[in-house]
């Protein structure tokens, strides 16, 4: 299988809401189309970003639909098909599959504290749903399991697992799955703050939730990495990580100022699903503020002025 699909800018996708929190297929297309238009690599669908923990099976199937109906064909799509039972998650699958989705992912399973046996068998029986081949999600900060390397090699011996996205932070996490994986396996950094780290010590691409707030940072983050640019490679990660810090600093969740940032750029993806919290009404200064040092970041290293969707 040629990989070279597979890497590069991956922003995971955000969950779209119509202003009464029904999934909105206009906002999810036009997200899918602003994303496209950035030039980024693919499309991470129905992950943590996507707010899937507390979405119906069939909202996620219709964020899984809207989206393919969109991009499909133009760049490579990733399902994210993880959910509280194999069952679920085998039907999100074959679902998946049917769009002509690239390829799978799930996270381990969630709330039960499970032996590694019970994570192989979720995880393989997704694998023998379709014809997909499926790439791993590690993200023990909030499943409560980090991949260890006996059952990484285990699953190594499965050709249908491609890749692995790496969410734990230790960069040597990235090194380790690299160094057993191959140079016929992809490895995604998973943490924003260290994607040059990642990409230094092994990762091949990147897949993030802050991704689709400042697609051209982590475009050309990943140009000077490519290009060996590596003091601009680090100075971009450092304006990155503090509009990251500012992103993380008000009371609202994440998602929600991630939204009310791209709404101040023309995208309007609607609220989050509670229990996240929504922004608060003293905070729209700030987000003004953290839209304001995403343009002025972008100016500073891709010299060139804003685009925005109006």
């Amino acid at each position: 299988m040629v990989l070279d699909k597979f890497k590069g800018i991956f922003p995971a996708f955000y969950a779209c809401y119509t202003d009464s929190g029904e999934i909105s297929e206009e906002r999810t297309k036009a997200l899918a189309a602003f994303l496209q238009d950035k030039g980024v690599n693919g499309l991470y669908v129905g992950g943590s970003s996507g707010e899937c923990i507390y979405q119906s099976l069939e909202e996620r199937k219709e964020t899984l639909k809207y989206v393919a109906e969109q991009v499909k064909g133009e760049m490579t799509l990733i399902a994210h098909v993880g959910a509280p039972s194999t069952r679920d998650s085998v039907e999100l699958a074959k679902y998946a599959a049917a769009l002509g989705y690239d390829a799978l992912s799930a996270i381990p399973p969630i709330y039960y504290r499970l032996p590694e046996s019970s994570i192989h068998k979720y995880w393989s029986d997704i694998m023998d749903a379709t014809e997909l081949p499926f790439i791993i999600y590690n993200i023990p900060q909030t499943t409560g399991y980090n991949l260890s390397m006996n059952l990484f090699n285990k699953l190594l011996t499965n050709e249908k697992v491609i890749g692995v996205k790496n969410s734990s932070m230790p960069a040597m996490d990235i090194e380790r799955f690299k160094a057993a994986g191959g140079d016929n396996f992809i490895v995604f950094n998973g943490p924003d703050e260290q994607y040059v780290a990642g990409r230094l010590i092994g990762a091949d691409s990147g897949i993030g939730g802050t991704y689709g707030a400042m697609p051209e940072l982590f475009l050309k983050a990943e140009e000077f990495v490519a290009s060996g640019q590596f003091t601009n490679a680090r100075a971009i990660q450092r304006d990155i990580n503090d509009i990251i810090i500012a992103l993380t600093s008000l009371k609202g969740n994440m998602y929600s100022v991630i939204k009310e940032v791209l709404k101040q750029r023309g995208i309007q993806l609607g609220g989050v699903r509670a229990p996240l919290e929504e922004v608060k009404e003293d905070e729209y200064t700030q987000i003004e503020q953290i839209k304001e040092m995403i343009e002025h970041t972008v100016i500073k290293h891709c010299s060139k002025a804003l685009h925005t969707n109006q």
